[in-house]
């Protein structure tokens, strides 16, 4: 005879009891990848000479032929604790210095929001 709890045999109590306690790490788990894959597409933005193209003026770990007219892009998390300043400065560099030849992606819609926060997710990552 298999005993039952409101209709539900008890391995499927028990099923359900060990995919509620794996739930938030299967969560986390997809949160990292979807991270994860911002960052690559942010890298992609970031050394894509039609979007980004910060290789133009900044050295990167793993770009090829960087620019050094403007500081290299490491340690930018220390640089910028707060991810948003970071944000701010990408989408438009002249308010902090507006003498700048930073592009302005935000501002001027180089970039799209979306695109905006796939750059900072890599930048910052660096």
């Amino acid at each position: 005879m298999v005993k039952t709890i409101r209709g539900l045999t008890l391995s499927g109590v028990a099923m359900l009891l060990t995919t509620a306690l794996m739930l938030p790490a299967i969560q986390t788990h997809a949160a990292d990848a979807v991270k994860g894959s911002n960052i690559e597409q942010g890298k992609e933005l970031a050394f894509s000479r039609k979007k980004g193209n910060c290789l133009a003026c900044h050295m990167i770990k793993d770009g090829v032929s960087p620019g050094n007219i403007a500081p290299p892009l490491v340690m930018m998390k220390s640089r910028f604790p707060d991810k948003n300043v970071l944000r701010a400065q990408i989408w438009d560099a002249s308010k902090r210095n507006p003498e700048t030849a930073m592009p302005l992606f935000g501002k001027y819609e180089v970039l799209t929001e979306s695109e905006l926060d796939k750059v900072t997710d890599f930048i910052y990552s660096l």
